[in-house]
């Protein structure tokens, strides 16, 4: 059966849009984890909604896996091939295909890399609203198949808010285009919906018609040390009225996790002393004077009432990108904080400080060796957590951390994802944010659009 997928698929494709064998280069058989490497029987490369049509068609009728591959810089497992599984790699469909100034929009292939998304409407003096670390290797459709978050969601929303059309092709090859580009639309169920945070399991986007926004011409970037964390919800609460919609970003780093980033990191300097504070860290549009003068009044109110023990405003975009390097600095963990298990998950905003406070606790009466660190998007209720252990353990416990945080956060009613999805890896922990009833009409979906679980299988959810 496999050979027979495998000439089909070669047939119906051009040379050098299927790959197999010694020719399958290593980067489509692991994800970033680099935790497993599969053997997949092949690589397709569509290079039109046509060609991924074919494919899918071939693939529904012998019933063959298929495993969708964007920038493989996902963190949950979902673009992580089985071995003998067909991979369709979206890297082809790749360009803008056209930009709307009058409706400002954009229509983008899915393989699209979205910081090339991101300068191509920059140089139409728009702005795509979704950003995050793995700009220049995510891709536009990856994006859209994880409902991507990243540091700006607080003014802009995620990627749901930033898509008006799609157009999907189904796993039996059926094209849905719908590549809207209305704001108002309620012509019926919107169908985007669906595929959108699906994670693949549901239908390939190919091509996506993406809102974009005004650019902000000028973002002012402010570090602030706040007293405690109790000062630093009650400074939250303050820059949301303050500030309102000129509000581009607000990050929170616990103090480990800022000393960390500002000792253990050689390249990175702490703008305070001592360098172990909680620390906040703002992009403002200051585009206008009346912003610029609020954001003053808003950082004197708070020394005043305590919430802030220092702050510095950055003077240039050079220190404004150092600032924000202590922040993204996660890439060293692998290198200075190894062996670690880390975590994206989302918890109700005025419950995150407990939350933080028991978890260390749990984690250490657990594990005594342990070191935990924190930090998010805490205007948006995003908390990122990365747990080290030391010691002369025979195995690293992710198990072990796994099962306190998740049930934590199952018990404070929050998600086990905040952006980076399900996937495999945390398909044990749906239930902890998920109903019973929910997990099933999930099911009852991809049974109704995949109905011989051909798309991304044993992803999200088992059918």
């Amino acid at each position: 059966m496999s050979e027979t997928v495998l000439q089909a698929l070669m047939q119906a494709l051009d040379d050098g849009q299927c790959l197999a064998g010694p020719a399958i280069d290593d980067r489509y058989k692991t994800d970033w984890s680099k935790s497993r490497v599969s053997q997949p029987l092949a690589v397709v490369r569509p290079r039109s909604t046509e060609d991924v049509s074919r494919v899918l068609s071939i693939c529904h009728a012998h019933g063959h896996p298929v495993t969708v591959q964007g920038g493989m810089t996902g963190l949950v497992g979902a673009s992580q091939a089985n071995d003998g599984d067909v991979v369709l790699s979206l890297e082809f469909l790749n360009g803008v295909q056209a930009l709307d100034a009058t409706a400002s929009c954009m229509t983008v292939w899915a393989g699209t890399p979205l910081q090339s998304a991101q300068e191509h409407a920059q140089e139409h003096g728009l702005y795509l609203a979704v950003d995050l670390g793995a700009r220049g290797s995510c891709q536009v459709g990856g994006n859209i198949a994880t409902n991507a978050g990243g540091n700006r969601v607080i003014r802009y929303g995620m990627m749901r808010e930033q898509v008006l059309g799609l157009e999907v092709v189904l796993a039996d090859g059926t094209v849905l285009s719908n590549l809207n580009k209305m704001l108002k639309n309620n012509a019926g169920y919107d169908l985007k919906h669906l595929f959108i945070g699906s994670e693949g399991t549901l239908g390939v986007v190919t091509r996506a018609v993406l809102r974009l926004h005004p650019n902000p011409a000028k973002t002012t970037t402010v570090m602030c040390a706040v007293a405690d964390e109790q000062a630093m919800l009650r400074f939250l609460m303050r820059t949301r009225q303050a500030m309102g919609a000129n509000l581009l970003a607000f990050e929170v780093m616990w103090p480990d996790f800022f000393a960390f980033m500002t000792t253990r990191v050689s390249s990175n300097r702490s703008p305070f002393e001592p360098t172990s504070t909680m620390a906040i860290l703002m992009d403002v549009d200051s585009q206008d004077s009346g912003s610029s003068a609020a954001l003053e009044q808003l950082l004197e109110q708070a020394f005043e009432d305590g919430e802030l023990t220092d702050a510095v405003v950055a003077q240039s975009g050079q220190q404004a990108a150092a600032f924000w390097k202590i922040r993204d600095s996660v890439s060293e963990f692998p290198i200075l904080f190894a062996p670690y298990a880390s975590f994206d998950v989302s918890l109700p905003i005025d419950q995150v400080t407990r939350f933080v406070t028991e978890l260390k606790q749990r984690l250490h009466d657990q594990l005594p060796t342990s070191e935990s660190l924190f930090f998010g998007h805490i205007g948006d209720s995003n908390l990122h957590i990365v747990v080290h252990v030391s010691g002369p353990r025979q195995t690293f416990p992710k198990e072990e951390i796994d099962t306190q945080v998740y049930e934590l956060v199952g018990q404070y009613a929050g998600s086990v994802s905040a952006e980076h999805g399900i996937g495999t890896r945390k398909k044990k922990w749906l239930g902890q944010s998920r109903q019973p009833s929910e997990i099933e009409l999930m099911r009852t979906i991809k049974r109704a659009l995949d109905p011989k679980q051909i798309l991304n299988p044993g992803r999200v959810i088992d059918a």
